[in-house]
């Protein structure tokens, strides 16, 4: 392990085809590790952490921050999975929090390893076993485009309009939207965008049936890209899950305190 340059808390870890960069804070247990969505970080995921008891471990996952960036086409949600296990191992971690593409890469990994975790969340679980082929997905084939290209401008534009319409004039969403295009321009986030648009993470959806743990599955309505329907399904496959809806107006926006809540109850419990 080693430690990033001019940030003593972020650490790099082995992982199985390369670097992953981590944040470790807190001490003791329950110990979770959180996974962000495509384009995330670990800055945008720590929110959901805020009243989660123990030690959280943040991770950025393969093609975002100085984690490694995966060359070629020829890998899918199993191997996020794979490195998350990796990351989850080394750091002791019982349960998990995922968001979006963090959320189907907890789904793969618990298909194939389904004792793995104490308890778990899903954040806007976005697709199962199924392809989409829908205007949402596409919009991410055209964010790849503009960050391949540089365009900070039209990358932040592109972020703000695909947030819920009741926040887009809200200068704390335009600034992160701006903050986030930053990030992304020169990063290795457009291959990922493009490789998982065209991959699932469970293509046999009964396995999860053999997930034993509690989890809390978190979905809101009005997401085009997280649709409702995507958390409803995926609750009803696992055995011993409670979802969660929330209303339009963004999950970490209108209703960030109720969703700190619910994580913090869930993955602090006992």
């Amino acid at each position: 392990m080693t430690t990033r340059p001019g940030a003593p808390r972020t650490t790099l870890l082995d992982g199985p085809e390369g670097p992953l960069e981590v944040l470790s804070t807190g001490r003791g247990s329950p110990s979770t590790v959180f996974a962000h969505g495509a384009g995330g970080s670990i800055a945008t995921t720590r929110p959901y952490a805020g009243k989660v008891a123990g030690t959280r471990t943040f991770v950025h996952q393969r093609g975002h921050g100085r984690s490694h960036r995966p060359s070629g086409t020829g890998w899918g949600y199993a191997d996020l999975a794979a490195d998350l296990w990796a990351v989850a191992g080394a750091v002791g971690a019982d349960r998990a929090l995922g968001v979006s593409m963090g959320a189907g890469a907890l789904l793969a990994g618990l298909a194939e390893d389904p004792d793995r975790f104490d308890r778990v969340v899903l954040v806007l679980p976005a697709v199962l076993d199924r392809v989409r082929d829908d205007a949402a997905t596409a919009r991410l084939g055209h964010l790849a485009d503009l960050v391949d290209a540089g365009h900070v401008d039209a990358v932040a534009a592109h972020l703000l309009a695909d947030q819920p319409a009741p926040v887009r004039t809200d200068p704390a969403v335009v600034r992160w939207s701006r903050d986030r295009a930053e990030e992304l321009v020169g990063s290795g986030v457009p291959a990922v965008l493009r490789v998982l648009v065209d991959r699932v993470p469970v293509p046999d959806p009964a396995l999860l049936g053999r997930v034993p743990c509690p989890v809390l599955v978190l979905g809101q309505e009005g997401d085009a890209l997280h649709p409702a329907s995507v958390a409803r399904q995926v609750a009803a496959l696992l055995p011993r899950s409670v979802l969660h809806l929330s209303g339009p107006g963004g999950i970490m926006w209108e209703h960030r305190g109720r969703t700190r809540d619910l994580v913090g109850e869930f993955l602090s419990a006992t």
